[in-house]
């Protein structure tokens, strides 16, 4: 009664990530349709706003309505929208981008890495040369009161 608890259903980092992206594509796939809905609204307004109320009833570009252009350009629109929902993103969706990310940090860490290991090969040939360019400081400081004698 009072000692129980209640049991806390705990989801993992994986099952987490994959009802995200499960729910993205659901909010993708839902506006797609509803833009269906709008364009079908809207090309059937056009047409109204033509026909019926004569609206640009003279503006025939190449003799073919405006209308039709516009719902074209329209329909064009969609089938972008179309495309990227169903086809690109299922391409270039979030496991394409997570196979990038590795691929790229993969590619940097072997580039750092050879980057140190050219280091270290370096550095002991680096070391010694600067010992014996470099002159020394008692040196210069002698040269420098000669100078100034």
């Amino acid at each position: 009664m009072f000692g129980k608890k209640k049991q806390v259903t705990t989801i993992d980092k994986d099952q987490l990530e994959l009802i995200e992206n499960a729910q993205k594509r659901i909010k993708q796939k839902k506006r797609l349709y509803v833009h269906f809905v709008i364009f079908l609204i809207g090309a059937v307004f056009l047409i109204l706003a033509n026909t019926v109320l004569k609206i640009g009833e003279t503006f025939k570009p190449a003799g073919i309505d405006w209308f039709v252009y516009a719902i074209l350009a329209w329909f064009f629109l969609f089938i972008y929208h179309f495309v990227s929902v169903f086809i690109t993103n299922k391409f270039m969706g979030k496991d394409w981008e997570k196979q990038q990310l590795e691929k790229l940090v993969n590619q940097q860490q072997a580039r750092i890495d050879k980057l140190k290991q050219n280091f270290v090969k370096e550095e002991p040939k680096s070391a010694q040369t600067q010992a014996y360019t470099e002159p020394n400081k008692k040196d210069t400081i002698a040269q420098k009161k000669r100078i100034l004698i």
